[in-house]
């Protein structure tokens, strides 16, 4: 189970010990948690955000934080826990921090609750991501007219998903295509997919292949997006500045005259200018992949299939 982020530790800490102070009263302040708990600033200032957006402390100017006036008014009225709250607030820690973030134990601190409470809902952490995913998948639904044609059809789930992988950066790193979860969010989107398929007249070995041919494109993209993520967190240079730091290498490979096409790519690159953007791969490998399924399978046509590699 991963390591719990530090600046949860601290908002725990806290949150119980100015559970006895009384309205108004004076908390730590960002330089006073970061020397007392060994952390930077900004782990520290993270810690009073949590509190901040909980209603526990409240900023006060010229005094920094204090305890908030309705503290103990807003503890009465908290919302009852829940799974549907468990869920939700490990969708929002999520999409901020990524799901390596995530612990049953930080999730209860984020909610204020005991530690083991979340457990009266959930059995444990595959329970909570396995709902997390199937939540996700639900958010969006589709119109109630469908489009015309099967090549419309399968453009609109595609970019309907891609929407949810853009807003959960996290979704597609969690279900292997070779071991897919029993989500049925997720087979509301493969209904749709399928149903577009279907009209090559494919047995279902070919229309299975197709559709996870069709969700890898879209999953297989996504990918990049927590991994450009966790990577700008980790190292904490842009892309740009990556690329600036291997300026070196791809000289040393460019120059070598082993590779004139990628030298002369390269050089091109560097002088129009050039952003990989994953939103314009997406688009335009769905449309090469669309393409290709028209020509491979026309409708009215011969079939060709797992029967027929060689066509």
């Amino acid at each position: 189970m991963p390591t719990e982020p530090p600046y949860l530790r601290i908002a725990a800490a806290l949150r119980e010990e100015i559970s006895q102070l009384p309205p108004g009263a004076k908390v730590p302040s960002t330089r006073q948690l970061a020397s007392a708990h060994g952390v930077a600033n900004a782990t520290a200032a993270k810690a009073l955000d949590v509190l901040r957006r909980e209603g526990v402390i409240r900023a006060e100017p010229r005094s920094g934080h204090v305890v908030a006036g309705q503290h103990a008014e807003a503890e009465s009225k908290r919302p009852v826990l829940s799974r549907d709250r468990l869920v939700r607030a490990a969708i929002a820690i999520a999409d901020t921090e990524g799901v390596a973030a995530l612990s049953m134990r930080g999730l209860a601190a984020r909610l204020g609750v005991p530690a083991m409470a979340p457990y009266r809902y959930l059995s444990g952490k595959d329970e909570l991501i396995f709902l997390m995913a199937d939540t996700v998948y639900g958010e969006t639904g589709y119109p109630a007219r469908e489009p015309e044609g099967w090549r419309a059809q399968l453009e609109l789930v595609a970019r309907t998903l891609w929407s949810v992988h853009r807003r959960h950066p996290w979704l597609a790193h969690l279900v292997p295509l070779t071991r897919p979860w029993p989500l049925p969010n997720l087979a509301a989107h493969n209904e749709r997919a399928l149903a577009a398929l279907s009209v090559f007249g494919l047995n279902s070995a070919d229309l299975c292949d197709l559709n996870v041919l069709f969700y890898n494109h879209i999953q297989g993209t996504a990918i990049h997006l927590e991994r450009e993520r966790h990577a700008m967190g980790t190292t904490g240079i842009t892309e740009d500045q990556w690329m600036e730091k291997q300026a070196r290498g791809y000289a040393a490979l460019t120059g070598s005259g082993r590779y004139p096409v990628l030298a002369r790519m390269v050089r091109d690159l560097a002088e129009e200018g050039y952003d990989l953007d994953l939103d314009h791969l997406f688009e335009i490998g769905l449309q090469a992949l669309l393409d290709g399924l028209a020509v491979r399978y026309p409708v009215g046509g011969a079939v060709s299939g797992r029967q027929d590699q060689g066509s």
